[in-house]
């Protein structure tokens, strides 16, 4: 633990240092390195899908589930959606990083933007997550230390390489920036979450059982944390659903088994139990996805994306009515987000109304809770605290720092 503990402070001591070249970066010098890192995407193809080929080929001789697989392998088609997505947040313009709040008799009071400095992210094995994130630090100003899946060690340090430093490095930037933990190991996630002198804000995503575990390392050392632990989208079919769009919006939510905001609970109105349950196991068997119905020998919210080898499940269930089912998603599910299928605006209303989670839909599909499909830019996570705070997508204008400036009158 030692070697592991060390490694990772070698790597936040470097961030720490190259930070200012990040922070006081003109906004047009990060735009640059964003779309360089694009460009780099499709000069550096064959080294990335060679690396995750490898990684692929080792996940496949481990017997990783389909779902994992989907998650870690890329492809041309991947590629050029991060470049499109690092080309988009690149044209988003930057916030003010200073506006006057409020004027005194005597002095003026100034709210500023400052960047956290270094900021640590732990995320599962998806190598597009490595751009993601490391796009919304540079964005936001930051530095990172980013820590990966085992399985996708490979593919992240070939982006990390062959991609982002050489972007950074070519735009005026310290490519030190963005660094990457190369001991595999979860080790490395707990090393990362115990530097509170230099890393004191880790994102985490993955697991909600690691995810919560590190959490509770994080506080211990005095680390902040935004966690994306929990996930699972609720589809509602209302008394007055439409059933073409109902059944439409059950394949639409299904379209990937492995993300957090997939169909994972179906509640259905009692009224339309019958007729509407058949149609949907239909639609189900369709996708090669298992309807578990009632009685449930699980609990309601039970997330099948992080049920390896079930994550081809949803849990479907009868209720009385929009409130019913707004309570249910709430109490049961961890507030990812959730949505209403019904032609009666007026129970719609009371499902919004009712719906305590961080989305909810009318007629659409939970798998919009995204920070690009919502937003329009990349997000590092889905923060479901229900504190507040930065909640829902998460994306670079939630890191940073709020500081009060006061000076007197006629300083400016």
């Amino acid at each position: 633990m030692l070697a592991v503990t060390e490694s990772v402070r070698a790597s936040a001591e470097a961030a720490k240092a190259a930070a200012g070249s990040v922070a006081t970066a003109a906004p047009g010098t990060i735009d640059d390195a964003l779309r360089g890192i694009a460009d780099r995407l499709g000069t550096a193809r064959d080294e990335v899908l060679a690396a995750n080929a490898e990684d692929v080929a080792a996940g496949e001789a481990a017997g990783l589930p389909a779902a994992t697989l989907d998650r870690l392998r890329l492809g041309d088609d991947r590629l050029a959606g991060m470049a499109h997505q690092l080309r988009t947040l690149a044209a988003v313009p930057h916030p003010r990083w200073r506006r006057v709040v409020r004027e005194l008799p005597d002095a003026v009071v100034e709210e500023h933007r400052r960047p956290v400095g270094v900021i640590g992210a732990n995320f599962e094995a998806r190598p597009n997550v490595v751009v993601d994130v490391a796009s919304q630090l540079l964005k936001s100003r930051n530095a990172g230390v980013l820590r990966t899946g085992s399985a996708a060690i490979r593919s992240a340090a070939a982006l990390v390489d062959r991609v982002v430093a050489p972007a950074l490095a070519s735009s005026g930037l310290d490519p030190a920036a963005v660094q990457l933990v190369r001991v595999p190991g979860r080790d490395t996630a707990r090393a990362l979450v115990r530097h509170p002198d230099l890393i004191p804000l880790v994102i985490l995503r993955g697991s909600g059982t690691s995810t919560r575990e590190l959490t509770r390392e994080a506080a211990e050392h005095g680390v902040r944390t935004l966690a994306h632990a929990d996930g699972g989208g609720v589809l509602y079919l209302d008394r007055a659903a439409d059933r073409d769009r109902a059944l439409r919006l059950v394949a639409d939510s299904l379209d990937r088994l492995g993300v957090c905001n997939r169909l994972n609970l179906l509640l259905v109105s009692a009224d339309r139990w019958d007729e509407l349950v058949g149609e949907v196991r239909r639609v189900l068997d369709g996708l090669g996805v298992r309807a578990s119905l009632p009685p449930h020998p699980h609990p309601l919210g039970h997330e099948w994306a992080l049920d390896e080898g079930r994550e081809a499940t949803v849990t479907v269930h009868p209720v009385s009515g929009p409130a019913a089912a707004a309570r249910l998603a709430d109490a049961e599910t961890s507030g990812l987000a959730a949505s209403i299928v019904t032609e009666d605006a007026a129970a719609a209303a009371e499902f919004l109304a009712a719906y305590a989670g961080t989305g909810a839909f009318w007629n659409l599909s939970t798998r919009l809770l995204d920070g690009f499909k919502l937003l329009g830019v990349p997000e590092t996570g889905i923060n479901v605290d229900r504190v507040p705070g930065p909640r829902g997508p998460v994306t670079f204008t939630d890191l940073h720092l709020r500081q009060f400036v006061v000076t007197p009158r006629g300083t400016a």
